[in-house]
């Protein structure tokens, strides 16, 4: 995950984090403060458009697929919605786009014309499980995807993703657990959490990454 400077809210909830139990100060202290990457008020349109063209590739071909998508439209910006919802398929083809990812970047597209994909400024007045609810509606966009965009794009401090892989890693190896929690168990653990959810994810990818390095090292035997 990439990171930033902490600001207050993040080192607020370092500190909270820190101080559930002795396992999340020693993560925390190991760490650091979150330095979570947001793009603040990023426009929810560009931000699915970018998760599809992401999807099930590396980050370096999406680049490239993205980058070829731009400088398809005038003046190499971010195509708009009414540019993609009417561009051929062809031109959106050409880019390295699959079939799948063109109907669903042209679902998102219309939709956003439609008003179902809200602007920035009005999806800062909707709830996390609104939008979550409106969006996942879109073809090829599920549930995990909305997470991040609410993380990452809208700056949603409590938003914790329990089907991502590497949170449930980062829990068990937290925990030195033989197995991951199942995404209903972390949702009820994480209660404990809030309303800084979204930083104790970040906090368990990082103890995700720290596992694959041997970095991670638990001071107890592992739970049964």
């Amino acid at each position: 995950m990439q990171t930033a400077p902490p600001d207050n809210t993040d080192i607020a909830a370092s500190r909270f984090l820190a101080g559930l139990d002795a396992d999340w100060q020693r993560l925390v202290t190991l760490v650091g403060p979150c330095a979570i990457q947001r793009r603040e008020q990023g426009e929810p349109y560009e931000a699915l458009v970018r998760a599809v063209a992401h999807q099930q590739l590396h980050g370096n071909a999406a680049a490239a697929i993205l980058a070829r998508l731009m400088a398809s439209f005038p003046h190499h910006g971010f195509p708009s919605p009414e540019q993609l919802a009417t561009a051929d398929e062809t031109q959106l083809r050409s880019c390295g786009l699959s079939m799948a990812k063109v109907n669903a970047i042209r679902g998102i597209a219309a939709a956003t014309l439609a008003g179902t994909v809200p602007s920035a400024r009005l999806a800062a007045g909707m709830s996390e499980e609104e939008l979550i609810t409106r969006l996942t509606s879109l073809k090829g966009i599920g549930r995990w995807t909305v997470e991040m965009l609410l993380i990452f794009s809208l700056g949603r401090n409590d938003v914790l993703p329990v089907d991502d892989f590497g949170v449930r890693e980062g829990w068990r190896l937290l925990k030195n657990l033989p197995e991951q929690p199942k995404p209903k168990a972390l949702a009820v653990i994480g209660e404990q959490w809030k309303p800084y959810r979204s930083i104790a994810a970040w906090y368990l990818w990082q103890a995700a990454n720290l596992g694959k390095r041997g970095a991670l090292m638990p001071d107890k035997e592992p739970v049964e």
